[in-house]
């Protein structure tokens, strides 16, 4: 903990009254401000007896209200920006951040940054900034995708960014995005500090795969295993109806399998799951494929939830990224499928295999519920923050309590730990062998090594 810093920089300092009415006071049943000296530890987790006394840098800035704030409402221009891939619930962090600027501190330029960063960099009649208010925003909520637009890349071109920001005369800034547009947001507010500018950068951070440093959980993500549930559920219909039928489906999760680890706790019928954080062999006595053709003999039928990462290490001949600086990948689940049914047809074993990608179904459906709910506390707590003149941070839940997380200690990936309590009662939940490879010593001390 030692090594990370998880200060928040802020803009200067803070002599503005909030026109948000609140209360000091205990008891009287007007919500509170919050104060710069309430904190969150990163982990909630203690042994006793090993407790150091805890510094300013070790923990977490609580999100909030500040009584006293940096911008004069009626001068804030605030710019929105969505980018990357979709995912439930943008639309929702569009509609808080728009509310809570008009209605609690009386913000009335709002402007929508079309089709991600490419919106600075574009001519103005092309990609022209969109006018927003309560008005425009009330029921895109309602509505999968972005009401923005969205796009990858443009994030490298920094200083033609901060040019754009400039000529609008923006404030502050919210990206709403993944790593690869935090990491462009860092690097833009590095720049606008460079140049002595007053402008907050504010991030949302957008990950359906959840694989955010230190967040608990990113918005979108309960929807999305929602909605990975319906594609189990059919899986095992159609495995379940066919003689020796197998059921495969293939979910989002390019390095972590959270999607894949919560669906299967979720839908008590997939047999096995297979992430990017677990080794496993196709061949031999205890590769995957003998214990599925044990399953399939046994029990008639089988479903096999795979997270898009897999096997990219034996798939993937050259490296290269897209536009947004993420790294392409093989097709996992079309290569899974016809090893399955080469398999089966080499020992002369009938099945019958069904597969199933709901990929695009389920990162441009509307938001649950639950995520509903996130997604405006999210909002209304990056448009106080940035109210504050908090800048390059990140909102978050640590802990069932939103912080201000430093935008260089988050954007880093997040894994499912594979001798941790998701994957054990993963484990549980399907009764797959922990270790599906043939020499598990050799996967050890490899992994020890590249370590």
């Amino acid at each position: 903990m030692s090594e990370v810093d998880f200060t928040i920089e802020d803009i200067g300092q803070r002599k503005i009254q909030s026109p948000i009415t609140m209360s000091k006071v205990e008891g009287d049943f007007t919500a509170d401000y919050v104060t710069d000296d309430e904190f969150v530890l990163p982990d909630a987790a203690v042994t006793l007896g090993a407790q150091k006394p805890v510094k300013r840098n070790q923990v977490f800035e609580r999100a909030g209200p500040r009584e006293f704030i940096y911008f004069m409402p009626k001068h804030v221009h605030a710019g929105i920006v969505s980018c990357g891939g979709l995912c439930p619930g943008i639309n929702d962090v569009i509609r808080a951040i728009v509310r809570c600027l008009w209605y609690r501190y009386g913000v009335r330029r709002i402007s929508g940054i079309r089709y991600g960063y490419k919106g600075f960099l574009s001519d103005e009649d092309k990609f022209a900034t969109m006018p927003l208010g309560p008005d425009t925003v009330d029921n895109i909520h309602k509505i999968g995708g972005t009401f923005l637009g969205s796009a990858r890349g443009g994030g490298k071109e920094v200083s033609r960014i901060v040019d754009a920001m400039e000529r609008l005369n923006l404030n502050m800034l919210f990206t709403i995005g993944g790593d690869g547009t935090q990491k462009g947001s860092m690097e833009i507010a590095d720049e606008i500090i460079a140049r002595n500018l007053k402008i907050a950068m504010i991030g949302i951070p957008k990950t359906v795969d959840n694989d955010f440093s230190y967040i608990q959980q990113s918005f979108g993500f309960n929807t999305a295993v929602a909605k990975a549930v319906e594609a189990v559920t059919a899986a095992h219909m159609e495995a379940h109806s066919q003689i020796n039928g197998i059921g495969l489906v293939k979910v989002m999760g390019r390095e972590s399998g959270f999607i894949a680890a919560h669906t299967a706790l979720a839908s008590h019928e997939v047999n096995f799951v297979l992430i990017p954080e677990v080794p496993f062999e196709l061949e031999g006595p205890n590769g995957f494929l003998h214990h599925l053709e044990e399953r399939v003999l046994n029990r008639k039928h089988a479903v096999v939830l795979a997270a898009e990462g897999i096997l990219q290490e034996q798939l993937v001949k050259e490296k290269k990224t897209d536009a947004g600086g993420n790294a392409k990948i093989a097709d996992a689940g079309m290569y899974l499928k016809e090893r399955i049914q080469e398999y089966f047809d080499a020992k002369g074993i009938e099945t019958n295999l069904k597969y199933i990608d709901p990929s695009y179904m389920i990162r441009s459906a509307p938001a649950a519920p639950s995520d509903s709910i996130y997604c405006e506390r999210l909002g209304n707590a990056a448009v106080h923050a940035a109210m504050a003149g908090k800048t390059k941070l990140l909102i978050g839940l640590v802990n069932n309590e939103f912080v201000h997380l430093p935008m260089k200690v988050a954007v880093h990936r997040n894994h499912v730990n594979p001798e941790g309590s998701l994957w054990r009662d993963t484990l549980d939940a399907t009764h797959q062998p922990p270790l599906m490879v043939n020499n598990p010593l050799g996967h050890i001390f490899g992994a020890a090594a590249a370590n």
